[in-house]
């Protein structure tokens, strides 16, 4: 299998007549763009295999910024997403295509995205906390590092009733003063442990990540939150809100 990658397509479109030009997530490469050439043809073997959520074995040659894929095998069948969790799966790919440099190797990050669409797959509950753990996973692996249990006035441990205003480029500093950038003590200890026992937290999470990725994002909006908006009923408060 020398010269195989695991990988999974996050974005395709049309090329030329036939062709698709892929941005694919692979192990060893991270963010890789590629001309599937002839997979849109009607013989093409390629045709049902270039879709996203389905684990793929892939190679292609090129030097350029745009490689040339010369085979794909599916491992297995896509991961069944579907309704929310289907809006789900297509903002995590977005995230990736927007913040990730082309051919910058994540390898670790490409399991947690692994985990991430297993566990939205699996779970019949609201698919937020898979949401907000690959986010901050995101985050570290961007290099993006801040001590959630410490004041960073101070230097002395969070606690849990304290309020602690966030201050880029510094860290959490305790406030009187409550806004959209304040978090309780609690709430600083469960985004450190990715672990979100109640609504309390959860939306703590969504309200961090949403600040922190900001500056990797810019202004444009994501297509998918956009989709996710207008699809899905505004009816359904345990739906998952990306």
């Amino acid at each position: 299998m020398e010269g195989w990658q695991r990988a999974f397509v996050l974005h395709s479109r049309p090329y030329s007549e036939t062709s698709l030009l892929l941005d694919l997530f692979s192990e060893s490469d991270g963010r890789v763009r590629v001309l599937a050439k002839g997979a849109r043809a009607r013989r093409s073997q390629l045709k049902g295999t270039l879709q996203p959520f389905t684990p793929l074995l892939v190679r292609w040659t090129g030097r350029g910024e745009v490689k040339t894929l010369t085979k794909a095998e599916a491992v297995s069948l896509a991961l069944p997403l579907s309704g929310i969790t289907l809006y789900c799966g297509l903002y995590v790919n977005e995230l990736l295509s927007r913040v990730l440099e082309q051919e910058f190797p994540f390898s670790e990050l490409f399991f947690d995205y692994l985990n991430c669409l297993q566990t939205l797959a699996a779970e019949n509950s609201s698919p937020e906390p898979a949401l907000r753990r690959f986010e901050l996973a995101l985050l570290g692996h961007l290099g993006y590092g801040v001590d959630f249990l410490h004041c960073a006035g101070s230097g002395e441990p969070v606690t849990d009733s304290m309020t602690y205003s966030y201050r880029e480029e510094k860290g959490f500093i305790a406030s009187l003063v409550t806004g959209q950038r304040s978090f309780t003590g609690r709430q600083l200890r469960a985004l450190w442990e990715r672990d979100f026992p109640d609504a309390d937290t959860l939306r703590a999470a969504k309200r961090f990540t949403r600040i922190a990725l900001k500056p990797y994002l810019g202004g444009k909006p994501l297509k998918s939150t956009e989709l996710f908006r207008q699809f899905v009923p505004k009816k359904r408060p345990d739906a998952a809100s990306q």
